[in-house]
């Protein structure tokens, strides 16, 4: 029986084998080494007017990305979109879905309609929002102020256009937010409210006690993909303002596709795009230790 069993788990490790290597090879070809050459790239001169004979620069490319207000303006205009985003669309998402998990007649045509727009391209949205938000005649919202006698509101000046372009995305993404909140509350035991409404519980005092708690994993899953997803934020921001006016809302992607890219300057959008990836990684660890810190003080 032993043997059988050492056999057994000997055909269970090759098929593993199998089908393993072959993503871990597209894995190792498509992520590793491209930003194994980013790293690389970060420490020379490389730029189109100089793609072959690469010289060692040292951290100059590094003090480049600090001494560049553009890219400290991008850093901190994706962080600000990253919290805010992030922020919303759990405040917004978790009581939503506790109303949407209720035994309500249409609550499949409301998870629907409030899921629908995370179907669409981010670049499809930015286009919708960008007609509706517009300045000009055809812009829907300003026709419909123009309509009660109020006057044109321009939604993209330097002030308010990086909050227009989060608050279209909250309108997008709450809604998959909402999902994964009812995802986590469909697998709370109805026995635990039960308990609770013996023990004298009113409906606040479940959700507290009893719902939040519980709620702690889907909720670390949407505040650490939506910051780095946030952070990494690119399509709407081009569909919508190009970053613009000026660098108003420039982000770490969009300078990185524009220094990197348009301007040549290969080696200056590397280092810029090894210093996203320690920033990253650093709020993803610090979110990801408070949110267990939070988890365990509330259970």
């Amino acid at each position: 029986m032993t043997r059988k069993k050492k056999l057994r788990a000997g055909e269970l490790g090759k098929y593993f084998l199998v089908f393993i290597i072959p993503a871990l090879v597209v894995y190792l070809v498509f992520s590793i080494t491209p930003f194994l050459y980013t790293i690389y790239y970060s420490f020379t001169d490389y730029t189109d007017m100089n793609p072959i004979h690469l010289n060692f620069v040292g951290l100059k490319n590094y003090l480049k990305v600090f001494e560049t207000p553009v890219m400290m303006t991008a850093i901190k205009n994706s962080v600000v979109y990253a919290i805010l985003l992030t922020g919303f669309q759990t405040i917004l998402g978790l009581p939503l879905a506790v109303v949407l998990n209720r035994k309500l007649k249409s609550r499949n045509i409301l998870r629907a309609v409030f899921f629908f727009p995370a179907v669409f391209s981010s670049l499809i949205i930015g286009y919708l929002w960008n007609f509706i938000m517009s300045s000009s005649d055809f812009g829907l919202i300003n026709n419909i102020l123009h309509q009660f006698g109020f006057g044109t509101v321009n939604f993209f000046t330097s002030k308010t256009a990086l909050y227009s372009v989060i608050f279209t995305q909250i309108w997008q993404w709450t809604g998959w937010a909402m999902v994964i909140f009812l995802a986590n509350l469909q697998g709370i035991a109805p026995e635990l409210y039960e308990a609770a409404e013996i023990d004298g519980a009113n409906g606040i005092q479940k959700f507290f006690y009893v719902t939040l708690p519980l709620m702690c994993p889907s909720v670390k899953i949407v505040v650490v993909t939506g910051l780095i997803g946030g952070m990494k934020v690119f399509d709407i921001i081009y569909s919508m303002t190009s970053g613009g006016p000026g660098d108003a809302t420039q982000t770490v992607m969009t300078v990185m596709m524009k220094k990197g890219i348009s301007e040549g300057f290969y080696s200056t959008g590397a280092a810029f795009g090894v210093c996203f990836f320690v920033i990253v990684l650093a709020i993803s660890a610090v979110v990801t230790k408070l949110m267990g810190k939070w988890s365990d003080a509330i259970q």
